[in-house]
């Protein structure tokens, strides 16, 4: 079946905004976070998750991830002291899809302590989903399809690659629909390449275009939160945690490239998202080599439905 996506012009994308701030605006004791920093908040109760999340790595001109390395052996010493029940990745990893960019990229990847939950982007859909889930599957044997779900107790973690692009079909976003309806009331986080195109004004026009996306499963009930990465954005100039509606949506930085604000400055980071048994959700972002996250980029907020 053909993609149905939306034109990509700038009317579009302005009017896809626009509809996501009234969407926002219009729920009651809500508040759009992204006007303002926001601070963790606390609470008395254990962790009963803890995750990390690598953002794109795609080096270019050489397959090279010393970045990428880094952030996997910091992430090592953090499990060591306190565990993480399982790393995410957001796509983009091999450049082009690449041989040379799988294999150097596995040679650091297999390195992770933490099982290693990946999805595609839209640098590995250059290449073939067989390729992928070849690769995919020495990272973690578990990963055999290119959209899964990873359920706990409390919440559900749906991992949906894309099939163009960073883009759906109509039956990549019927199945990201259909996971969400199966698993509710049950709170999910979503975890795709790109958000859909106006989520960040940053770059209003990249991102999930399709109608069927953007009408049945954006505003879901039980879509608790959004992780993407694809934008490249730098943590400390954007605004890259923020609550529309009833999600939150999250970005994850790239670790080895910034374009945006602009690429004058690139600081490789992850980010590490804590839930607690009470269902407060704190997300830290750690500079690589640095041993303690930013305070000034973490955000906190009660994971709905919990």
């Amino acid at each position: 079946m053909r993609a149905s996506f939306l034109p990509t012009n700038h009317f579009t994308s302005f009017l896809f905004t626009v509809g996501l701030l009234l969407l926002s605006a219009c729920q009651p004791g809500q508040q759009d976070q992204a006007s303002q920093p926001n601070q963790p908040g606390q609470t008395d109760s254990p962790t009963v998750l803890r995750i990390a999340m690598l953002g794109d790595a795609e080096p270019k001109p050489l397959a090279e991830f010393p970045n990428m390395a880094a952030a996997i052996t910091q992430i090592n010493e953090l499990h060591a002291n306190d565990p993480f029940d399982f790393v995410i990745g957001v796509g983009d990893i091999a450049h082009k899809g690449t041989l040379i960019q799988y294999e150097a990229a596995t040679a650091e990847l297999t390195r992770l302590e933490a099982p290693f939950y990946p999805i595609m982007g839209n640098e590995e859909r250059e290449s073939t989903v067989e390729r992928y889930l070849e690769y995919a599957r020495q990272w973690n044997p578990e990963v055999t399809e290119a959209r899964y779900v990873h359920e706990h107790e409390k919440v559900a973690f749906v991992f949906a690659s894309p099939d163009e692009g960073r883009d759906f079909y109509d039956e990549g976003a019927a199945w990201v629909r259909d996971q969400l309806e199966a698993l509710a009331p049950k709170p999910v986080v979503l975890i795709v390449h790109g958000a859909q195109a106006g989520a960040y004004p940053e770059n209003p026009d990249k991102g999930i275009t399709n109608e069927l996306f953007a009408r049945e499963v954006v505003g879901q009930s039980n879509l608790a939160v959004m992780v993407s990465g694809d934008l490249h954005m730098d943590m400390e100039r954007v605004v890259h945690s923020k609550e529309m509606g009833d999600t939150h949506y999250l970005h994850v930085p790239g670790v080895e490239r910034t374009k945006i604000p602009d690429e004058t400055n690139h600081t490789p980071m992850f980010r590490v998202m804590e839930i607690a048994a009470d269902g407060l959700t704190t997300m830290h972002s750690y500079a690589v080599g640095e041993a303690e996250p930013r305070t000034s980029l973490s955000y906190s907020f009660a994971m709905p439905g919990w």
